[in-house]
């Protein structure tokens, strides 16, 4: 069950002053229980998307989301993250005793060994190991190209989300993944496409592990591969509309020196799929801060200036929209390492769950968070729950 802090019994509140509420997932296979505990204390602080974007286990976060009501979501989540873990090797070790939760290195170990679980296994409605080795299979087939079967994840999908809820236009939905063939990041996106399983699946194919989904003819591995946070999409190609963003990253581009080779094969997957949210989050305030000043210059240009074909277009670009951009990133456990995104015990899935759950809801207790900032950029960036970030 979830712990919920004694601060946490409060009204719900009115909606912020945004017109959008965006909720913006990374990817991260295991760690993705974090996002389902961020996504519990927004809904139990009525903070509801209207936009929801995601990438790998992130998008299939964002469907499950967006493909039930309200009042369902949270158990929806929990149904999935529930069905795709176990414990730790089918319970033996948990049965036998033999290793707790308190001491770091019995822990790691015991980690390691769910890891090895799904290596050999899989992940019940997830994806199981193909058998014999993709090697053996004949050049061209699904199984040649994938050690995993990712068939579970389809039907599941389709039990848990009302995929024409997502695509009734209640909340927009955007899922992110490349082109095999020719390696273009593309968005499926609920305002111009028809989002179905497919779709999610495609957005989480990460290889070599799963194979690629055929989507009306083509080809897509995870979106993960080239930018594993929907960040850009949301706040810069997306329409300008005052925005409540919550940035939920699986992984910290800032850690330590490896020290031996577990160590670096952990930090270079953070690096690899963190994705430098820090660094988008600068230069979209650069950006932002520029709009606004044009927007300040057009307004003390002399009538006659104002319709010259330089003013037309520097008006295009320049506006007062506001955003809030809330920052809201695991912190991995010293016990965790480079297994982590494929470790799927119970017991780590709620841990996850939990500290995205507690990291919200030190988030939300900062009323400044939900207000329309009043600085000349338009534009507030929070990191609350940890200050020494990514």
């Amino acid at each position: 069950m979830l712990e919920r802090p004694a601060e946490t019994s409060r009204q719900a509140q009115k909606r912020p002053p945004f017109e959008c509420i965006a909720l913006l997932l990374q990817g991260g296979g295991a760690l993705g229980a974090y996002q389902a505990g961020v996504y519990q204390a927004m809904a139990e602080a009525n903070l509801h998307p209207d936009w929801i974007a995601g990438i790998s286990i992130g998008a299939i976060n964002s469907a499950i989301i967006a493909g039930n009501a309200p009042e369902a979501r949270v158990d929806k989540l929990r149904e999935f993250w529930e069905a795709i873990t176990t414990p730790v090797g089918w319970g033996l070790l948990a049965d036998l005793g033999l290793f707790g939760t308190e001491a770091n290195d019995a822990r790691k170990f015991r980690n390691q060994f769910s890891a090895g679980c799904a290596l050999f296994a899989g992940a019940p409605e997830f994806f199981t190991l193909r058998l014999p080795t993709p090697w053996l299979h004949p050049d061209g087939t699904a199984a040649a190209i994938s050690y995993y079967d990712t068939k579970r994840l389809k039907t599941t999908l389709e039990r848990l989300i009302d995929f024409d809820l997502v695509n009734s236009g209640r909340m927009r939905v955007s899922v992110g993944a490349v082109d095999v063939k020719n390696g273009n990041f593309v968005y499926f996106d609920s305002k111009t496409s028809v989002i179905r399983a497919e779709h999610i699946m495609a957005s989480g194919a990460l290889p070599p592990a799963f194979p690629p989904i055929e989507i009306d003819g083509e080809h897509y591995w995870d979106g993960g591969l080239v930018s594993n946070t929907p960040l850009q999409w949301v706040l810069q190609y997306g329409p300008r509309q005052d925005t409540l963003a919550f940035q939920v990253d699986l992984w910290s581009a800032r850690g330590s020196l490896p020290r031996n080779m577990a160590d670096v094969n952990t930090r270079q997957k953070a690096v690899l799929y963190s994705s430098r949210t820090r660094e988008n989050t600068d230069r979209f305030i650069a950006a932002q801060k520029i709009r606004h000043a044009v927007a300040s210059l057009l307004q003390k240009l002399p009538k006659e200036l104002i319709e010259d074909p330089e003013a037309a277009m520097l008006n295009s670009f320049g506006d007062r929209k506001v955003y809030n951009l809330v920052h809201l990133i695991y912190r991995a456990k010293q016990y965790e390492g480079y297994s982590k995104d494929y470790e799927f015990s119970r017991l780590s899935m709620r841990e996850h769950w939990q500290a995205g759950y507690d990291d919200t809801v030190r988030t939300l207790r900062h009323p400044e968070v939900l207000k329309r900032p009043t600085n000349s950029e338009g534009l507030a960036v929070f990191d609350l729950a940890q200050h020494d970030d990514a």
